[in-house]
């Protein structure tokens, strides 16, 4: 896994409501300043929420168990690119960039989905990051993710 080296979309959630299930989708549209059309989440600063499979893989060997990676409840699944400690990087996410705003923390649901869950995904921001979206356009599962510039 690189910091700086090119990944991919494995996996995109849309979560209809607060707390309420997580569809997965091939395909989602993002808006600036908004989010993900027809997720629970926009505006704000947690328009768009990111995990790494990488680190999921170490929070379920930490765990001893395999759990699919929707009970973390965020939008996009990436391979190869290393979340921890990105605040205000900007990560493109196919055509989109999105610009991280910081660590997002595992909460009690983490614990509803699998005993421990929480616990194992606390280190070294295995729960994923958030950010906001910096350009309209549409994601795909397969498309690029990179790290760029700000003021790319």
């Amino acid at each position: 896994m690189s910091e700086e080296g090119e990944g991919r979309i494995e996996a995109i959630w849309l979560k209809r409501a607060r707390g309420g299930p997580m569809d997965p989708v091939d395909r989602a549209e993002l808006v600036a300043d908004q989010g993900i059309v027809g997720n629970a989440n926009q505006g704000g600063w947690r328009q768009v929420t990111v995990i790494s499979s990488e680190a999921w893989a170490a929070a379920e060997e930490d765990l001893g168990s395999r759990v699919d990676p929707s009970a973390r409840r965020a939008n996009v699944l990436v391979t190869g690119i290393d979340l921890e400690e990105t605040r205000d990087r900007v990560l493109r996410l196919g055509g989109c960039r999105v610009q991280v705003r910081g660590e997002t923390r595992p909460c009690h649901q983490m614990d509803e989905a699998c005993d421990g869950l929480r616990q194992a995904l606390d280190p070294n921001w295995r729960g994923g990051a958030f950010g906001v979206v910096l350009d309209d356009g549409e994601v795909a599962v397969g498309d690029a993710v990179t790290w760029i510039d700000a003021e790319t």
